[in-house]
């Protein structure tokens, strides 16, 4: 491990059609939030070249060096790059862990773990994607065929790159188009090297290009682009909004977003075990420094059991080991960036401001060490007009709040613009289907939070965006539809 923690990164390159290459943007450099110390350097990716790297990807689909391979030749390579990606697990999960801060244990099972996963279940998957005869007269014949759209643009997050970077990649990959990836400028890394893996792999050139740099620069260009086909986006609602114009002012591209969410995880006095409801929903916003997208970061909690409910999840926050993510026994890793430890902060000085109650955490610590870290943090009395009941934080911080009957909580879950996940914890079956069906999200959770493979979708109502990761459903943003309608 220390080895690894150790082994220099060098300056980066983008990756466009097979070869590393110098980019004419904004070089940007990368920061540890384990030590502040800087890592290395990524190139900045200027206009023209996103527009070399799509031209590349335009190319690779239209002579059907992917797109027209064999279905039986796509599965061997997506297979080998899943047997690569779990060949270095380690070495990918540490380089991460180096760049995002994300603690290790977590890395590598959310991580190399999901995404060699990922790339498995679609490999599987893609030789059972069939098209359609229709049901027509005698004499004619009609047929629906499921085509790759074409060069597919996806812009991934900095919390977990590796996993959502294969939730976009694997299926537009299976499906026979072409890709450029953009990573966030806080979390290149892992995936450059991704791209590394997926040449050695097989993959051919100009299939998969990563272009790095920021979001104004980078991004921007590849979002206005004429001639990308579909954007798959996860990141923040004012970015997906951005894009959704950018798709309008040029070639009216598709766009799919998952904007993040500002989950209610609902405890009724009747839950099975509130000790282990405590640890299970204390992980639930905690892990990773509270910077997962599902995060149960609103706790909805039963008047009766409010004051014993917060005592055990106090006691699960207090008790985790917040430090360096690399060391053995650590639980809770770095905040990404010092940018995302000074939003942590300000809604602590504006929860206490609106009347809440921090009852622990709240508050920067280990600054000796250079990184950036943060408590878990637990704010009781929290009201639904309140910003920490409204806002996503993306940090280790829950906001609690109490409820008297099923309705109301039923009332205060869907008080949000979100609705991405949610969570009930109940021994009533016939509640649990009632809140199923009550609560405006994507997912729900019952008796339970996280977990969700790759046999289910994700995806989001309102302001969490629109579109799916994951499952046989995340392929429908990948394929046009075409017909043919044949007189016989």
């Amino acid at each position: 491990m220390d080895t690894l923690r150790r082994i220099a990164v060098p300056p980066q390159k983008l990756f466009v059609e097979g070869a590393w290459q110098d980019g004419s943007g904004t070089p940007l450099a990368v920061t540890s939030p384990i030590d502040g110390s800087e890592l290395t350097t990524l190139q900045g990716a200027s206009e023209a070249d996103v527009a070399r790297a799509v031209a590349a990807a335009r190319r690779a689909f239209d002579d059907g060096r992917w797109s027209r391979a064999a279905p039986a030749q796509r599965k061997k390579v997506l297979h080998a790059i899943a047997d690569r990606i779990e060949a270095e697990a380690l070495e990918l999960a540490v380089l991460g862990v180096r760049d995002n801060g994300t603690e290790l244990a977590m890395a590598l099972k959310a991580e190399p773990g999901s995404a060699a996963g990922t790339f498995r279940y679609y490999a599987e998957a893609l030789d059972k994607v069939a098209g359609e005869i229709a049901p027509t007269a005698p004499d004619v014949l009609g047929l629906v065929h499921r085509m790759p759209v074409g060069v597919v643009g996806a812009i991934v997050p900095w919390n977990f790159p590796l996993m959502i970077g294969a939730w976009k990649l694997a299926p537009a990959l299976a499906m026979g188009n072409s890709v450029v990836l953009k990573p966030a400028e806080t979390a290149s890394l892992s995936l450059l090297r991704l791209a590394q893996i997926c040449a050695e792999c097989g993959l051919p050139d100009g299939v998969l290009n990563v272009v790095t740099g920021s979001g104004a620069e980078t991004g921007n260009a590849l979002a206005h682009s004429m001639d990308v086909d579909v954007l798959a986006f996860t990141g923040s609602g004012p970015t997906g909004r951005r894009l959704l114009e950018a798709s309008a002012r040029s070639n009216l591209k598709r766009v799919y977003l998952e904007l993040g969410g500002k989950s209610p995880n609902i405890v009724f006095a009747d839950a099975p075990d509130l000790a282990h409801a405590a640890k299970v929903s204390a992980m639930g916003i905690f892990r990773n420094s509270g910077q997962v997208c599902v995060a149960g970061s609103r706790l909805l909690v039963e008047r009766s059991i409010h004051d014993e409910f917060v005592a055990l999840l106090q006691r699960e926050a207090e008790a985790l080991r917040v430090g360096d993510p690399l060391a053995a026994g650590t639980q809770i890793g770095a905040v990404n960036s010092e940018a995302q430890m000074a939003r942590n902060l300000s809604f602590m000085a504006g929860a206490e401001a609106e009347g809440g109650e921090i009852v622990t955490g709240g508050g920067r610590i280990l600054e000796h060490t250079g990184g950036t870290y943060m408590a878990p943090t637990l704010v009781t009395g929290v009201r639904p007009e309140a910003a920490l009941f409204r806002e996503e934080v993306f940090g280790p911080v829950l906001a609690v709040t109490p409820f008297d009957t099923e309705a109301e909580a039923l009332a205060l879950a869907n008080a949000t613009d979100f609705g991405l996940a949610s969570a009930v914890w109940t021994s009533n079956l016939s509640r649990a289907h009632r809140m199923v069906a009550g609560i405006r999200a994507g997912l729900v959770h019952v008796n339970t939070y996280g977990g969700a493979d790759n046999t289910v979708p994700l995806g989001g109502v309102g302001q969490s965006g629109n579109g799916h990761d994951k499952s046989l459903h995340a392929l429908e943003k990948y394929v046009d539809l075409k017909t043919a309608w044949i007189q016989l």
